[in-house]
């Protein structure tokens, strides 16, 4: 109780901190871009370049972009308010000069310029309290501080990726997911914008998918027991029985999802992590996971990985992150210390 009242408390205070939205053109905003922009804080240390490198690994094509020189994302987005709809683009950069990320977005937006501003510090975890937990992860993954925890700005997205990416690889994944958003996925209303040539489709909706039939998903070479957790996952999200999103309850969420043919703990926990952002997700069978912790051939790895995580609860989502960064990180010395898993 006391770090969720920590939590809420902190969450208050960067609300009065945030920057006035003020509408603004041409120079005021990325080159060759026209809408509104506001800038973010956050409290440091948050490696931007890691989060964006993330996303870049994953990005679908017409949904996403990623510029790592101009450590800018980019993305088209649906956002719901007040009954409406509204369709454009936001395009997120982290600043040189201090510890903010400055949100711009189309003028399609500008009705759900607070919800959009929402979505952009859930994409990059940008209200997380490293004081929280960067002295306890830090010491159990040297090099990792400043690493935070991906979101999405929509729940349903993430979940049709997650169960996309399952046993397959990141680019195996991000394929079918730029195919989806091809077959399934509705234009952007206006031609893309300049600046953002790319962008010029939205991921579709839940209500999209849950019509859809396995062999319209099986065409775009998705397998069958995946057909049928993302039309399982898309009714139940149309149908108002599954919210994904931050303040979701967690044990019933947890629960739905896994009730859902082809979705298993894995797959749930991902969830849990990314959307609804819980900070103490762990997927304890994930094979990346063993194979940071030196336990991938071993006969008890998910339960020695679980084991093991106790020590960094309540924080194993960005526990997590910090294993699977250390899989991509060059190797280290021979006497730098690694996370200890009892024998």
């Amino acid at each position: 109780m006391a770090t969720k009242s920590r939590s809420a408390a902190y969450h208050a205070a960067m609300r009065r901190h945030l920057v006035q939205p003020q509408p603004t053109q041409g120079e005021d905003l990325a080159p060759g871009a026209t809408g509104w922009s506001v800038d973010l804080p956050y409290r440091p240390p948050l490696d931007a370049d890691h989060m964006l490198q993330f996303f870049a690994h994953r990005a679908i094509a017409g949904i996403e972009t990623v510029d790592l020189a101009q450590r800018q994302y980019a993305r088209t987005v649906t956002v719901h308010s007040a009954g409406q709809a509204y369709i454009g683009w936001m395009c997120a950069q982290f600043l040189e000069d201090r510890p903010a990320v400055r949100l711009t977005m189309s003028a399609s937006l500008s009705p759900a310029f607070l919800q959009v501003q929402t979505l952009c510090r859930q994409l990059f975890d940008l209200n997380a309290d490293p004081l929280a937990f960067e002295p306890l992860l830090s010491s159990a993954f040297p090099g990792s501080v400043g690493l935070r925890v991906a979101g999405t700005v929509n729940g349903f997205e993430l979940g049709v990726r997650a169960i996309l990416g399952q046993q397959i690889t990141v680019q195996a994944a991000r394929t079918l997911g730029t195919r989806v958003a091809q077959a399934f996925g509705h234009r952007l209303p206006d031609a893309p914008h300049s600046a953002l040539p790319t962008l010029d489709r939205c991921f579709p909706e839940a209500q999209r998918m849950a019509q859809l039939s396995g062999p319209e998903l099986g065409a775009l070479g998705i397998v069958r027991q995946r057909q049928a957790a993302i039309i399982g996952l898309a009714q139940a999200v149309a149908q108002g029985q599954l919210v994904l999103e931050p303040g979701a309850p967690l044990a019933p969420t947890l629960a739905a999802l896994q009730a859902i043919a082809g979705i298993g703990p894995w797959t749930a926990q991902y969830i849990a992590m990314r959307a609804l952002q819980w900070p103490d997700a762990f997927p304890a069978g994930d094979v990346a996971l063993h194979k940071a912790l030196g336990l991938l051939k071993h006969p008890q790895a998910r339960a020695l990985a679980q084991e093991a995580s106790l020590a960094w609860q309540p924080w194993r989502s960005y526990a997590t992150i910090r294993a699977w960064s250390q899989l991509a990180a060059k190797p280290a010395p021979s006497n730098t210390p690694t996370p200890k898993v009892s024998p």
